[in-house]
């Protein structure tokens, strides 16, 4: 099965994994901020903390926007659960706004309509890669007094205006999950320009453990005592994966110019076709696509990924609605509360895209397409 997207591994990555495994440190050590300083050079200087997973980062961001009960997070519901999920852990109610039907992002009117005294913070999805229209939405998140969030898992390298992903929103997220642009097998950072935030995230992120001196309560006990001042969790990428996200982010200008060289492609061979559309992008973003998603027309979605599949093309769906699923029906939330979400899900299907893709098995997938649509 050709799958819709897969890691990129090479030689020097396994090497960079296997310098570390002869090292001494497997965690804590230096690979971890060496790997952070190679992530703010993609976020425009804006410093960042590593942490276990995409979710982890979702988590670690909210509870550094100081998400508490009784707080309303807006966000959109055509994502991965846990956009909306970390949130609820927290006791935020989420408040799901409709997305941009061309590019599935969160719509910065449906945002600003869904906007309360209550709400603390607006996550934003980078759909695909997509950037969502940050300079809209910060209009909203001032207005309401909120924090302006960046859910980046699908759109390191990608820029808005020609600002990089990282630096457009007070709190940035990502993720390096296998499928994604870079991985460290699991693994998620924050990235945050403000000291405050920054600082809160990477406290979290350690038990809320707190080893400076400067900043006890009770210093001079000896260099072995530390202070948990603030409940947290042990969400520390280890050393070992930090370094292959550093031999990955090295990588990453090449793995960024063949997703765009593999998305050129599919447009021009099927930018004529009957019974979808391409995905679209804004004059504003220059995205580094994750995914290639298109919209299967005349309610054949369903038909079209069973036909791919069985041709042994692994195409995808994403994502159900996030308030489809039964942990949120189970709270009140019903089917038709965005209904161009809903739509968009209705005919969603991303094709394969990732860098190993090569020309001869993105023109099999092209042909079968084609065939299956006629």
């Amino acid at each position: 099965m050709l799958p819709y997207g897969r890691q990129s591994i090479a030689d020097v990555d396994v090497e960079a994994v296997c310098e570390v495994l002869r090292g001494d440190w497997l965690t804590t050590g230096p690979a971890v901020a060496a790997f952070e300083a190679e992530l703010a050079l993609w976020t425009g200087g804006v410093p960042c903390v590593s942490v276990t997973s995409g979710t982890a980062a979702l988590h670690t961001a909210y509870i550094a926007a100081g998400v508490r009960p009784g707080d309303e997070v807006v966000t959109s519901p055509l994502t991965f659960v846990a956009t909306a999920s970390a949130a609820c852990l927290l006791g935020a109610r989420v408040v799901f706004a409709d997305i941009e039907p061309d590019t599935g992002a969160l719509h910065p009117d449906a945002a600003r309509a869904a906007a309360t005294p209550c709400t603390r913070v607006v996550t934003a999805v980078d759909y695909a890669g997509h950037p969502a229209d940050y300079d809209a939405l910060r209009e909203v998140t001032d207005a309401a007094g909120a924090i302006l969030v960046a859910d980046a898992a699908h759109s390191i390298g990608s820029r808005y205006k020609d600002r990089p992903v990282g630096s457009l929103a007070d709190l940035t997220t990502f993720s390096f999950f296998p499928t994604k642009t870079v991985t460290t097998a699991e693994g998620g950072a924050v990235a945050a320009e403000d000291p405050r935030l920054l600082s809160a995230a990477a406290l979290f992120r350690s038990h809320g453990v707190v080893r400076d001196p400067r900043l006890m309560r009770r210093p001079g006990e000896g260099e072995w005592y530390h202070e948990a001042q603030s409940f947290g969790l042990n969400y520390r990428l280890p050393d070992v994966l930090c370094a292959l996200g550093i031999s990955q982010l090295r990588r990453l200008p090449a793995f960024r110019a063949r997703r765009v060289e593999l998305a050129a492609r599919y447009d021009a061979a099927l930018a004529a076709a009957d019974g979808l559309s391409l995905p679209a992008r804004r004059t504003y973003a220059d995205p580094a696509w994750h995914l290639y998603p298109v919209r299967i027309h005349g309610g054949r979605r369903r038909e079209v990924y069973d036909r791919m599949r069985a041709a042994g093309i692994g195409v995808q769906v994403n994502y159900i609605p996030a308030y489809w699923h039964p942990v949120f029906e189970d709270l009140g939330y019903r089917r038709g509360m965005c209904p161009d979400a809903e739509a968009y899900y209705a005919e969603q299907l991303s094709l394969p895209l990732f860098p190993g893709l090569t020309d001869g098995a993105q023109d099999r997938v092209i042909a079968e397409l084609l065939a299956v649509l006629e």
